[in-house]
């Protein structure tokens, strides 16, 4: 009885085992490289602090130029496929697997808004025309299981025609980029399909700042420091960029009161309109800054139109600094804009001595000349 007994409690435990073996083993089994035949491909492009990553599998031509569009390759319009949803469906705008796009912050596509994503991206493909569409299934294959109630954006793109060059490989590229804006394209044989994505560039690097300042960069000086002067330089966010740069000054964090970081919290004082606040630390900066530093400030100045202050600051460089380079300059065009242009002469004579390169003595030779002509600068 006891020898049946151990039996039937061994079987299970065999049955477990085995099953056990036989998960492992698959687990364990050979993967060989994939088929070629359409190649995995992926690319990316920072644009601001927006992510933006396009997969893909690329066809190639192999022969078929001329029957690409329009055909079962890549049929225009919208067809049912005979196979998943059995549904009028666009092109995958790609091979096998769906092609994806995928954003780390909200975006627009050809100036209509696009929430921050991964998409399954198609085409429904005309003569002259495309319709992109952005579907919220990223992990289908192909356009087989595509519904269009999970459609997020439908766009309209013009595409380009170039019968002189083939593009043997479908190939996803940028071109055209700026701070706010990124052309992306589909090309492919003899066709270029591209569209447009831009961004909020001040909102999402804003954002991008906020995250970095909740970690080890909040502790970090010279990180608060250029957060605020950023938002000082764009305008926005000045009450949370001020406690950054209150931070950045603290000695605890291992803060210096230079000219850089209290001319910062001045110019973020003056725009909450606290402006006795903001002179005292501005004069406190000025005591800390260097000759180059007072004469960038007082070229900033002229440029918001503040000549008088500017001037302030060019004499007060150039009496502390022994006439140095580069206060002439300073006075030469503090004095341009006071329309005083003989002082400007005079002031920039002096500089052209002092220029400490080549191309500097042109440049003030030229601002001579233009004085001596009876221009301002």
């Amino acid at each position: 009885m006891k020898k049946n007994k151990a039996i039937k409690t061994t079987i299970p435990v065999l049955l477990l085992l085995s099953i056990f073996m036989q998960g492992t083993l698959q687990a364990q089994m050979l993967r060989l490289p994939e088929s070629q035949v359409n190649y995995k491909c992926q690319t990316a492009r920072k644009l601001g602090a927006t992510d933006i990553a396009v997969t893909w599998n690329a066809p190639g031509v192999k022969g078929r130029e001329g029957k690409i569009w329009g055909t079962d390759i890549a049929p225009y319009g919208f067809t049912v496929l005979g196979f998943g949803s059995s549904l009028p469906s666009p092109w995958r705008a790609g091979a096998d697997e769906s092609t994806t796009i995928s954003f780390s912050t909200d975006v627009t596509i050809n100036g209509k808004p696009l929430p921050a994503g991964k998409y399954g991206f198609f085409i429904a493909v005309y003569p002259d025309s495309c319709t992109l569409i952005f579907n919220k299934n990223h992990a289908g294959w192909g356009s087989y299981f595509y519904k269009s109630d999970m459609d997020v954006l439908r766009v309209t793109a013009y595409q380009q025609k170039n019968a002189a060059a083939l593009k043997e490989r479908l190939e996803y590229t940028f071109s055209n980029q700026t701070e706010r804006s990124v052309d992306l394209a589909l090309e492919w044989e003899k066709w270029r399909i591209p569209f447009t994505v831009g961004v909020d560039l001040v909102n999402t690097t804003l954002a991008y700042i906020r995250t970095q300042m909740s970690g080890a960069a909040g502790f970090d000086p010279p990180s608060l420091e250029s957060a605020a002067a950023w938002c000082l330089r764009n305008q926005v966010n000045t009450e949370e960029a001020l406690a950054w740069i209150n931070s950045a000054v603290d000695p605890n964090l291992g803060g210096v009161k230079t000219f850089s970081v209290l001319s910062v919290k001045a110019g973020l004082l003056n725009k909450l309109d606290r402006k006795a606040e903001a002179a005292a630390i501005m004069k406190a900066a000025m005591e800390n800054a260097s000759v180059n530093e007072l004469h960038n400030y007082g070229r900033r100045l002229l440029t918001e139109n503040k000549v008088n202050e500017a001037m302030e600051v060019f004499e007060l460089n150039h009496k502390r600094s022994n006439g140095a380079w580069p206060t002439n300059a300073g006075l030469m065009r503090g004095y341009s804009a006071k329309g005083d242009l003989k002082k400007a002469l005079e002031y920039a004579n002096k500089a052209v001595e002092q220029a400490p390169s080549p191309e500097l003595k042109k440049i003030l030779q030229q601002a001579a000349e233009t004085l001596s002509k009876g221009k301002a600068l």
